[in-house]
């Protein structure tokens, strides 16, 4: 062909075989690297749920250690989420900042921008103690606040306040409900501690004071 040996020929073929083996090969290499990172970028959900998928208007809970973050799933892979600066994956302790912060910005990003290497889940906490708000107000209502700058408090407006409002119109939050219970539940046994302390206290204050009048 075009003038080459018969020998000429079978060598170049038999490059052409080589180099197109290598081609593939590295293409499928590059297919299954590409895989790999498009897997390692998916958020985690609970194990529990990896059969669910959220739909509009579900509730997102975003374990982050010490706390939860909450968002509000809009739809194609996107959640609007109330955020105050220190609120991101891989934020670590610095997260805990939040509690110092009174503004936070209202945004929209990618659920998996998010969670991060966190684990998330879909939990829609209050359906059995009030009716959702229809989804298309839940939505309309998220996107006119996006970007906007909210006043934000741990206690009484944070991420989750902004969430379970959204869906039900009602703006709670179980963390702060749980860590009131449990300041309650402490400040309680050490009065209880403190009462008992007491009163053994002037038991064994009366049985001496008893053996001293007595010698």
């Amino acid at each position: 062909m075009f003038g080459l040996s018969d020998t000429e020929t079978d060598t170049d073929h038999s490059r052409a075989l080589a180099v197109s083996a290598g081609v593939r090969q590295s293409s499928d290499s590059d297919c299954k690297q590409n895989q790999k990172n498009i897997t390692n970028r998916s958020p985690r959900m609970a194990p529990s749920q990896l059969d669910k998928k959220p739909e509009p208007g579900d509730l997102i809970e975003i374990y982050r250690g010490t706390y939860q973050h909450w968002a509000i799933y809009i739809g194609d892979g996107y959640v609007i989420h109330l955020a105050p600066p220190s609120e991101h994956a891989q934020a670590g302790a610095y997260s805990m900042m939040s509690v110092l912060c009174d503004k936070a910005v209202v945004k929209k990003e990618q659920l998996w921008d998010v969670v991060g290497d966190d684990m998330y889940t879909i939990n829609n906490l209050l359906d059995h103690k009030y009716e959702p708000r229809p989804v298309q107000d839940i939505l309309r209502d998220a996107h006119s606040l996006l970007y906007r700058e909210l006043p934000y408090c741990v206690f009484r407006g944070n991420c989750e306040h902004f969430a379970t409002e959204l869906r039900y119109g009602k703006a709670e939050s179980r963390q702060v409900r749980k860590a009131v219970e449990v300041g309650v539940g402490v400040g309680v046994a050490a009065m209880i501690g403190f009462g008992v302390l007491a009163v053994a206290t002037s038991i064994f204050g009366s049985e001496n004071k008893e053996k001293k009048s007595t010698q």
